[in-house]
């Protein structure tokens, strides 16, 4: 009778360890299902960063416009489509320190001109009334048109400021110059004043002693308009105006 029982019982203890193994044996492979079910949103996001860094990316760091601040420190913002800024170029001395100065990558570009306006050494210039000119250039009419607005609105206020937009060949000969677009621009109304001037002198030169030069001959210093027919006023009170 003993035996009996005590075979009944083991066979019950069999079934369960035969019921457990499988249980043990079917979880097994679930969990190499599971996994993959908990890691595919990580793995998309990560597939989402590898096509953009990869097909997309150039997208981002590839300029499409150019935004130049002349007052002494001369700087080049270079903006992607997106219109963030994605290179800093200082064109004098005083440009490269303000460049390494100010953390001015990726941020917009009312952003960026806000930053470098209201840091010492350019907000010194401007409340002793030394003139200051952002030039917009690119191949984008649309873009060119925002940015200049942009710029427009952060001069709001300032007598002295000279805010246009010109061509790409323009803005590639400046470069050619060794000059930026506003430098450039004041240089050839200097030059047909006086042709005796260069580039090189007139990259040392400030905006201000540039306009001085230009006056003391007769001249005033250029608003002008370029290809995509923009200008603004010399001067704050005659307003803020596209021709």
């Amino acid at each position: 009778m003993d035996d009996r029982i005590r075979a009944a019982f083991d066979a019950i203890h069999a079934e369960e360890a035969l019921k457990e193994h499988t249980k043990a044996a079917l979880a097994a492979r679930q969990r190499p299902a599971v996994r993959r079910r908990r890691l595919a949103p990580l793995l998309a996001c990560l597939a989402l960063v590898v096509a953009l860094l990869g097909g997309g990316g150039w997208l981002w760091f590839t300029p499409t416009a150019s935004v130049s601040v002349d007052i002494n420190p001369s700087l080049e913002l270079r903006l992607n489509r997106f219109s963030r800024v994605v290179a800093v170029e200082g064109a004098n001395a005083d440009g490269q320190a303000l460049a390494q100065e100010l953390d001015l990558r990726f941020l917009d570009c009312a952003a960026a001109l806000e930053a470098i306006l209201s840091s010492d050494t350019v907000s010194a210039l401007l409340a002793q009334d030394s003139a200051l000119t952002i030039a917009v250039s690119g191949q984008d009419e649309a873009q060119c048109q925002d940015l200049l607005t942009q710029a427009q609105h952060c001069t709001a206020g300032q007598e002295n400021a000279h805010c246009f937009s010109a061509s790409s060949r323009e803005h590639d000969e400046a470069h050619q110059a060794g000059l930026t677009l506003g430098k450039y621009r004041a240089y050839l109304a200097l030059h047909d004043l006086d042709p005796t001037v260069t580039p090189e002198e007139v990259q040392t030169l400030t905006m201000a002693e540039i306009r001085d030069r230009i006056q003391a001959l007769g001249g005033t210093l250029p608003t002008g308009s370029g290809e995509h027919g923009q200008t603004q006023a010399g001067h704050h009170g005659q307003g803020h105006h596209s021709e």
